[in-house]
């Protein structure tokens, strides 16, 4: 068994107290002779080894080798599997699966000596008030729920590199609104501005010019323009250069979790009271910024710049099917505005449809792309006209607000002919549109249950209104005999 150097020096220590070689090798762990070998010598193992400059075994991919190393030098990129693979194809039964890791350790070596030189990081010194970083993290991982209901959403965060100072907004997606509401809301807290203002190539703020490059949105230039700063972004796929941004965001979310746990609950009973603790945390963090922080403050301007507005404005027409079409999703609005030209506010939220300067309806923004929501109660006064379309509407999932109404029409469609089961269904649906959905999710419950099918004249029948009944009530006579007695009597009596 090797010797190692923890061992020598534990033998040289119990000999510099007892001066008894043998007592000295047994408590430090070793033979006696090979403790007389160090006692004689200042050297340790670790300086005694020598680098064998031998194989043990045969190498299995010496024949292969040169070939391997052309392919390395065309393609620096290919990995052992892959040419592992390749060797087991061109020569059956030549290598074994055990000899992978081999083939591993000798490219990892070859590249280590002889490979392609490697990019490099490195560290680069900030200067205060030089520019702020942007970047959007997902906050679902730390289970925040808004009245009991999970909120998933996630934060856009701002960052000053030099002193760390740092904001961030809730929001739902990463879009042009986002950064609209929360880059205004980081610098107006700030009350400075940097030079420059760095995001990554997120479609927020770039659009594809072609595979290399990608060149700002106009409306992020003219939002960096009123802001008065420089819109600066990192290169494709060197999100490295966002690194002072990308490693904060683990950072704070680590500091939230803790601030939650001391909180004891993860709930907040309304979206702004989660705001205003939010505003809370970063304050209480921002102020151990300290010295770095006053350094910035000192060397960037004010900010001069007017409240932005949240939104982004479109001008839109709506489709024959009442339907609009904002940022790739579809969204449906009163039947009303058909082929009208309407103003549509795009929030991180929500959408707002105005038509004659006049708020006509708020819609939730859906997130993500292709997707689309109907509000039954937009198109179904007029698609009870046209029953033939419900079947093959495209965007009919959207007509079952609820698994009661989706099982309802499975029931009308199991029992009865399709067009009479289109029918009932769209009445149903009117009826929820004209009426209270809830009462008429009730009556369909109950039909359901009792393992009828849910017909629209007797669900309109459990929730109609009652009828009040007319008291009968029987007029007074009135003598207005009286009212001639009191007219004469003497004024001084009726005082």
């Amino acid at each position: 068994m090797a010797v190692t150097d923890a061992q020598v020096r534990k033998l040289r220590a119990e000999m510099a107290r007892t001066s008894n070689i043998g007592v000295s090798a047994l408590r430090a762990g070793m033979h006696r002779n090979t403790a007389t070998k160090y006692v004689t010598t200042n050297e340790i193992p670790s300086e005694r080894q020598q680098p064998r400059a031998w194989r043990t075994r045969r190498d299995p991919f010496e024949e292969d080798w040169p070939d391997i190393i052309e392919k390395l030098k065309e393609q620096p990129r290919l990995q052992a599997k892959t040419l592992f693979d390749d060797l087991v194809v061109k020569h059956p039964g030549r290598y074994e699966p055990g000899q992978l890791r081999s083939l591993q350790r000798r490219m990892k070596q070859w590249r280590a000596e002889d490979g392609p030189d490697k990019d490099l990081f490195f560290p680069q010194e900030h200067r205060p008030g030089e520019a702020m970083q942007t970047d959007f993290t997902s906050m679902n991982s730390l289970a925040i729920t808004i009245a009991g209901e999970p909120y998933e959403h996630l934060l856009c965060h701002s960052v000053l590199p030099y002193s760390d100072w740092s904001w961030g907004t809730p929001c739902l997606s990463e879009s042009e609104a986002a950064l609209r509401k929360s880059v205004p809301a980081a610098l107006f807290r700030l009350g400075r501005k940097p030079e420059f203002h760095q995001t990554d190539n997120s479609s927020a703020a770039t659009h594809r010019v072609d595979k290399r490059k990608r060149a700002f949105n106009d409306d992020y230039v003219d939002l960096m323009k009123h802001l008065g700063m420089e819109p600066r972004t990192i290169a494709i796929g060197k999100k490295e250069q966002n690194g002072d941004v990308e490693a904060g965001n683990g950072a704070l979310k680590r500091y939230i979790d803790q601030q939650l746990m001391l909180r004891g609950c993860r709930d907040f009973a309304t979206h702004d009271e989660y705001v205003g603790w939010l505003c809370r945390i970063f304050e209480a963090r921002n102020r151990t910024r300290g010295k770095r922080l006053e350094e910035e403050l000192a060397v960037m301007e004010a900010v001069t710049a007017s409240p932005v507005t949240e939104y982004s404005e479109l001008r839109l027409r709506v489709s024959p099917g009442s339907t609009i079409r904002v940022k790739t999703n579809t969204y449906s609005v009163p039947s009303q505005l058909k082929d009208e030209w309407v103003k549509v506010r795009v929030f991180d939220e929500r959408i707002e449809v105005y038509y004659a300067d006049k708020l006509r309806v708020t819609l939730e923004r859906l997130i993500g792309k292709q997707r689309h929501r109907i509000n039954y109660r937009h198109v179904v006064p007029s698609m009870l006209r046209k029953a033939g379309a419900f079947r093959r509407y495209r965007f009919r999932d959207d007509l079952f607000p609820t698994a009661t109404f989706r099982r309802s029409f499975e029931a009308l469609d199991a029992a009865l002919p399709e067009r009479k089961a289109d029918i009932e269904y769209l009445r149903i649906l009117h009826l929820a549109a004209r009426t209270m959905e809830s009462d008429v999710e009730g009556a369909l419950t109950e039909i359901l249950a009792s393992g009828a099918v849910p017909r629209a004249d007797v669900v309109k029948a459990r929730v109609a209104p009652e009828q009040p009944s007319v008291p009968d009530l029987s007029a007074p006579t009135v003598e207005l005999d009286t009212y001639d007695e009191l007219l004469e009597q003497p004024v001084e009596a009726l005082a």
